[in-house]
């Protein structure tokens, strides 16, 4: 436990040379360079964080945690335990609304995330709740903070689906927690990559192998990459989190509550009665 919040760097590990993505023409599935897939994102955020946030901002909540489409919120889940006190670092924080809930408890806490215009968002909600969260633009394969600083890191669908070396974010959050400290992510459940992305019963029937790693592509007129995702297979997030040095605590499936109608994408309360659209991954370094 700390009593003092961990150093911000006066600088960023995320490259200059983005420029904004030109509007998408075509999209599936299909291999990319991993550099070219990995550098999309933040372009991608940059332009769509302010329509993101018109959808979204108001489930998410300006001052919230929430885990996932589900609605699963850490209040209720105590996936993180008690915070109070300790030093924690959120990765691809987006607008940083969980960090932001997480300082109301007590933490000490730092934000990351790749997009400028998230980033830019967050500061927008810092001043509208009055609550400042420290934060920093950083690649999440590229963490500009020392090793053995904080006790708790988690992302809530952050950083990890957007790159095609997960792995590497893993490892980096290894060398900045402290023995001991844990790392918590949620990630698209991996079985919903057989299925359509559709909330309807459409969306009920695979239509591509869960073992198809490609991941999902658009492109613009130039075919220049402009959004990626990546696909990991269940036994794909183990096996990088163990290569990290990292031990799996628990796997945590949110069932889709009754109450819940939001629909998100593929995901809402049809295919959540039937398929898990979340897969919340608790570890830790050992120590």
């Amino acid at each position: 436990m700390s009593a003092t919040p961990p150093p911000v760097p006066p600088r960023t590990s995320a490259p200059d040379d983005v420029s904004p993505p030109g509007p998408t023409a075509d999209a599936g599935y299909r291999e990319v360079p991993p550099a070219e897939g990995g550098r999309a994102g933040r372009g991608w955020w940059d332009a769509n964080a302010a329509e993101y946030l018109d959808e979204h901002g108001a489930f998410l909540g300006a001052a919230d945690f929430c885990w996932c489409p589900e609605g699963l919120r850490e209040r209720d889940a105590r996936l993180l335990g008690d915070v109070a006190g300790l030093r924690v670092l959120e990765v691809g924080a987006g607008a940083a609304q969980c960090s932001r809930w997480l300082a109301t408890q007590g933490a000490h806490v730092v934000a990351t995330d790749v997009s400028r215009g998230m980033l830019a968002a967050g500061t927008a909600l810092d001043r509208a709740t009055g609550v400042r969260v420290p934060a920093v633009q950083a690649d999440a394969r590229r963490l500009p903070f020392a090793d053995d600083v904080f006790d708790v890191a988690f992302t809530s669908f952050g950083a990890i689906p957007f790159v095609p070396d997960a792995d590497a974010i893993h490892r980096e959050v290894a060398r900045v927690l402290r023995p001991a400290g844990t790392w918590t992510f949620s990630v698209t459940h991996p079985t919903r990559w057989a299925f359509p992305d559709d909330p309807s019963e459409h969306g009920l029937t695979a239509n591509r192998s869960y073992f198809d790693r490609r991941p999902y592509v658009e492109t613009d007129d130039a075919g220049r990459v402009v959004y990626a995702e990546y696909h990991r297979t269940l036994g794909d997030h183990v096996r990088e989190v163990v290569a990290a040095g990292l031990e799996v605590l628990d796997v945590v499936e949110p069932e889709w509550p009754a109450d819940n109608s939001q629909v998100w994408g593929g995901w809402g309360p049809v295919r959540g009665a039937y398929l898990p659209g979340t897969a919340i991954f608790r570890t830790r370094r050992p120590g």
